[in-house]
């Protein structure tokens, strides 16, 4: 079943040149099915590439996605054009009333400030606790999972020496949780941050819980409240070339990038990358859409908010972490 996004949006036509199956409004609205909505609230600042990433991942799967895009009020972004913005973006004055099936919140390119600097915290502090009575399982991804552990946890972020930057092998902590059906027993995620969570800060906070971890990249996937709060610290989303662009970009502009690891062959940048991730990549979102979102959401929407809170500690809940 396609993902229903909006008509006329670039990454319909991007897509359909990858022989994936996206569906416009007009398209999906004469199906007689409630379809998942998920709201993706995107921070990144070449917009259009990360609504390509985010689609290209939710489209492969049986269900139907209904897919809206939600910005920011108390930041203008520089990157990308406002007539984009005003044609396919939301503010969350006008979403924070509704309720949604699953959100997505991306990474921003603010690491190196301290959370209570951004200029949009205040904002974006609002949308975290609001996701909590209005979303049934929310993905907060890069500096968004950093940003909501310690809006919620108070869990702090530290600099790191050098970028983290590359591809990195993982492993899940508990293969039979629903999040990690299908993977193998090592897997690879992207990562490109400057800043970075320890194991034993989160470990202090009994409500999360640490799924996935990497000997070089360390936290990779925490847990909270049975599934409803998952923190990605890298990003399973990423295209073949986006850490290639990426280095690119910085090496142009003279500032302090090595090659990315783990990502071209033999290390050269002319030879390209080899792409280790995107098979769990897509395997990570099509088991957080099916377990934590399809068979936890309510039919009737407004129902969201009922689901209250969970405590991963209680072994009645349904997926005990």
């Amino acid at each position: 079943m396609p993902v229903n996004i909006p008509n006329n949006l670039p990454a319909i036509e991007i897509l359909k040149k990858e022989n994936i199956f996206v569906m416009n409004q007009l398209r999906a609205n004469e199906q007689d099915i409630r379809p998942l909505r998920v709201l993706i609230l995107n921070l990144m600042p070449i917009k259009i590439m990360t609504e390509t990433d985010l689609i290209r991942l939710l489209s492969n799967n049986p269900l139907q996605v209904e897919v809206e895009f939600l910005k920011l009020e108390t930041h203008t972004s520089k990157n990308t054009s406002e007539e984009h913005l005003e044609m396919f973006y939301k503010n969350f004055s006008e979403v924070k009333d509704d309720f949604y099936d699953g959100m997505i919140i991306t990474g921003a390119p603010v690491e190196l400030y301290e959370f209570e600097e951004v200029t949009y915290w205040p904002e974006i502090s609002s949308i975290f606790d609001w996701a909590r009575t209005h979303v049934t399982s929310t993905l907060y991804i890069c500096w968004a999972a950093q940003a909501a552990m310690y809006h919620f946890y108070g869990v702090k972020k530290y600099p790191l020496p050098e970028k983290m930057f590359g591809v990195f092998k993982h492993i899940a902590h508990d293969k039979k949780f629903p999040l990690f059906r299908g993977f193998d027993d090592e897997f690879y995620i992207p990562h490109s941050r400057h800043t970075t969570v320890t194991r034993e800060d989160v470990l202090r906070h009994h409500e999360l819980k640490i799924l996935s971890e990497s000997d070089d990249s360390g936290v990779g996937i925490v847990a909270s409240r049975g599934g409803r709060e998952f923190y990605l610290t890298g990003h399973s989303e990423y295209a073949p070339y986006t850490l290639h662009n990426e280095y690119i970009r910085d090496a142009e502009k003279g500032l302090p990038i090595k090659i990315p690891l783990n990502y071209y062959k033999n290390d050269n940048p002319e030879n390209g990358p080899v792409v280790r991730w995107s098979g769990h990549g897509n395997l990570l979102f099509n088991n957080w859409l099916n377990y934590f979102v399809y068979q936890e959401t309510p039919y009737d929407k407004t129902r969201i908010k009922d689901l209250g809170n969970i405590d991963p500690m209680n072994e009645g809940y349904m997926y005990h972490i």
